[in-house]
């Protein structure tokens, strides 16, 4: 252990900067990591303003971040895929490679996975970090920090877009556009849609996709969407794969009656209650539903979609902030700007 300087959450509501022991160790098979950017997850804040996520609480002293790009300054003695001075970017979630779940390729539901910023586990938000090889990833000359920083998120995009087995041309649906919705859209199109019709219920959010080819936006407190779904793809059929990624118990209707018969349904926003579901009009187009957490074996993908120039993350960032102002960063994240798809944390050089 050492001490550094970091955004750390001493409680609910309440955020430092601060010395903090943090892990500095650097084992056979690691890398240490001179943190550039970090950006700023609805998790992060949820933390900050609630104190806790589900079963996950903040009972002691934790330094957030998760998302994150930086520049290796060190290599364990077994590393030969990265050298120092690489610029990287960072699974975030570590699991147990001996696992059940991790030998099945599912290592991202493996109950012993440690993640970043996850109590009780430090998150990213300082100046350097330890983490393995295996999960450290080398960015093409093209894609810059704050992109590199957006791989942890696209990367859910990624997972879902794979999960829905997204064809050539398909017609897709996505619920929701916020910073998941976005960057599950984006990884639709990146996979190959023909167009994805992108829901939401705030303008502004919906003004940011219309910037971006083959996304249509639907405002659905002012259109049904199943309306829209009619227009493009006919009436009484339905897109080929619908993606929820609002959490909202509210959508499942729409999720069950945009869907074509055969098609896909994908599970990605986490609703914070128990939701109805009706099981009947679903079996009755006999849809197939998958269901994502996190991901598992797409974060080199999602790299090589951003450096292809298929997907385009800059828009997305709303603003960046150097590390001595992370505390007004994330009051600026509490306050929910409809705007601020992305906000994220700078590193002094």
């Amino acid at each position: 252990m050492s001490s550094a300087r970091a955004l750390v959450l001493e409680r609910q509501h309440e955020l430092a900067l601060r010395d903090i022991e943090v892990p500095a160790t650097l084992g056979a098979d690691d890398v240490r990591i001179a943190i550039h950017t970090v950006g700023i997850c609805g998790s992060d804040v949820h933390y900050y303003t609630h104190g806790h996520i589900g079963p996950f609480v903040v009972r002691e002293p934790m330094v957030l971040g998760h998302e994150a790009s930086g520049i290796v300054s060190e290599v364990g003695a077994n590393v030969r895929s990265l050298k120092a001075g690489d610029r990287v970017c960072m699974e975030p979630g570590i699991p147990d490679p001996n696992s059940r779940a991790a030998k099945l390729g599912l290592y991202n539901v493996d109950p012993a996975v440690r993640f970043w910023a996850t109590p009780p586990v430090h998150g990213c938000l300082t100046a350097s970090v330890v983490h393995p090889a295996a999960y450290t990833y080398r960015l093409p000359d093209n894609v810059s920090f704050a992109e590199g920083a957006m791989v942890e998120p696209f990367a859910i995009g990624v997972q879902a877009a794979v999960k829905g087995a997204i064809k050539p041309g398909d017609t897709c649906v996505v619920t929701g556009c916020g910073t998941i919705g976005l960057m599950v859209a984006l990884a639709a199109l990146g996979s190959g849609a023909g167009r994805v019709v992108i829901s939401d219920v705030v303008d502004p959010k919906l003004e940011l996709a219309a910037r971006y080819p083959g996304l249509i936006p639907v405002n659905v407190a002012r259109e049904k969407l199943r309306d829209r779904i009619d227009a493009l793809c006919g009436t009484g059929w339905g897109a080929d794969v619908v993606l929820e990624a609002s959490g909202s118990p509210r959508v499942y209707d729409d999720v069950l009656a945009c869907v074509r018969p055969g098609g896909t349904v994908v599970l990605v926003g986490m609703p914070p209650d128990k939701v109805a579901f009706d099981i009947v009009s679903a079996q009755a187009k006999e849809i197939r539903i998958e269901t994502v957490f996190r991901y598992a074996n797409v974060f080199d993908r999602a790299i090589e979609m951003i450096a292809s120039g298929k997907v385009d993350l800059k828009p997305l960032i709303a603003e960046s902030f150097g590390f001595e102002h992370s505390v007004e960063a994330f009051e600026r994240a509490a306050s929910m700007r409809p705007t601020d798809i992305k906000l994220q944390i700078v590193m002094p050089a």
